[in-house]
């Protein structure tokens, strides 16, 4: 299928050039003449490149340029900036309207030719790699009980997981009432479900949501809730389902924080994950709510082993006993997180997460090492090629482990 280019300019003779030089290749050229009708025509037409003059009369190509990359549907369309004006500030001023190149006119046809093709290639091999890569898993954090530390929890472990394999790790909300995943990270809710939710499912790629993921420097990647509960209302289950399959092709793992409930985006989400940990806290109400979720899971028919349990210390004494709690579920529990109040609520009230306020820390080495197991097999058993200190820190445990 032939690339679709779009060649914007306001005079028509160097349209026309423009698009001969182009339309050689076997491209199909479609045209606008100002910044207006192009802003339009990439909403409408969705071209694989655009070639844009920048001197153009009701909107100049700057600024058609972040009209384009600020709309998520248009945002990953590579734009070359074409222009008379050669300066240094022209240059910059493009570069941080989004432009991914820029020629200055006169220009040999054959180097505008080169450009774009090799500015075609690029992202074509970008697709490619996206789509072809190894199925994600995805790991869901859920609790039937509030106050037990899904979110925080939830954060940490995509943050271990990011941490020890050097790769990108994308963090769902789906608390669509109030989730607060991006506050944990202190990042902004610019971009949320709540972008998602205007687009018919059908419209909805891998590069609408990847505009709208908040990466931040510990390598995970946010998909926030929305800021107002009347727009997660917006949100419906075949939507979130849609989503996580074309995060898994993505990202290699995917961690999802849930609401307490069971409605039909929370059961979306449980449906979709590889693996379920299940998280109580030693108090009465805690391993009731563990007992139903227990008891649902099994008529919704999954598999024993897609979920297990995991106990959150989350007071300091006078707890229910472990082995109290795992014979009234008549489950075993697969994990413990000790009382640790202090660097928590710090993390929290500073939205650094643990893992990089303290990586040396004994809660970083727990959550470490639990990223660490539960990660897919074929991770585990193989060493990296560039191993990251987080998995240095999880192999020099584990052989101490082994030691003893």
């Amino acid at each position: 299928m032939p690339a679709k280019v779009l060649v914007v300019d306001d005079d028509e003779m160097m349209r026309n050039l423009v698009s001969q030089v182009v339309a050689r290749q076997g491209m199909e050229v479609i045209l606008a003449s100002d910044g207006l009708e192009a802003v339009q025509m990439a909403t409408e037409q969705r071209p694989d490149l655009i070639l844009m003059d920048v001197m153009m009369p009701n909107m100049d190509g700057f600024q058609a340029c972040r009209r384009i990359r600020k709309n998520p549907a248009t945002a990953f369309i590579p734009i070359i900036l074409l222009t008379a004006v050669d300066t240094l500030e022209q240059k910059v001023n493009g570069f941080e309207a989004g432009a991914d190149d820029y020629l200055a006119k006169p220009f040999e046809p054959q180097e505008l030719l080169a450009r774009s093709l090799a500015l075609l290639r690029r992202y074509a091999q970008i697709h490619t790699e996206a789509v072809a890569a190894k199925r994600g898993k995805i790991i869901a954090v859920f609790s039937l009980r509030g106050g037990v530390g899904v979110s925080t929890i939830s954060a940490n472990l995509a943050c271990g997981l990011a941490q020890v394999w050097g790769q990108p790790v994308a963090l769902v909300d789906l608390v669509m009432m109030a989730g607060q995943a991006a506050l944990l990270f202190n990042l902004s809710l610019r971009n949320t479900w709540a972008d998602l939710a205007r687009f018919p499912i059908e419209e909805i790629d891998q590069d609408l949501v990847h505009s709208l993921v908040r990466p931040h420097e510990s390598g995970v990647h946010v998909l926030a809730a929305p800021s107002r509960p009347e727009e997660g209302e917006l949100v419906n289950a075949e939507k979130v389902a849609h989503v996580l399959r074309l995060l898994r092709r993505q990202y290699n793992y995917i961690v999802l924080d849930l609401p307490h409930d069971f409605s039909e985006t929370t059961l979306a989400g449980l449906d979709e994950a590889d693996e379920i940990l299940v998280l109580l806290s030693p108090d009465l109400a805690s391993v009731r709510a563990a007992a139903l979720t227990i008891s649902t899971f099994e008529s919704l028919g999954y598999a024993q082993e897609k979920s297990s349990l995991v106990l959150n210390w989350t007071f300091e004494r006078r707890g229910l006993a472990r082995k109290d709690i795992e014979h009234a579920l008549k489950h075993e529990i697969q994990a413990v997180l000790p009382f640790a109040p202090e660097p928590i609520v710090q993390a929290i009230n500073t939205g650094i997460p643990l893992l990089m306020a303290e990586p040396e820390g004994p809660m970083s080495a727990i959550f470490e090492d639990w990223a660490f197991r539960l990660s897919k097999s074929e991770d585990r058993k193989t060493r990296p090629q560039n191993p990251t200190p987080a998995w240095i820190r999880v192999a020099r445990r584990l052989q101490q482990r082994a030691k003893n």
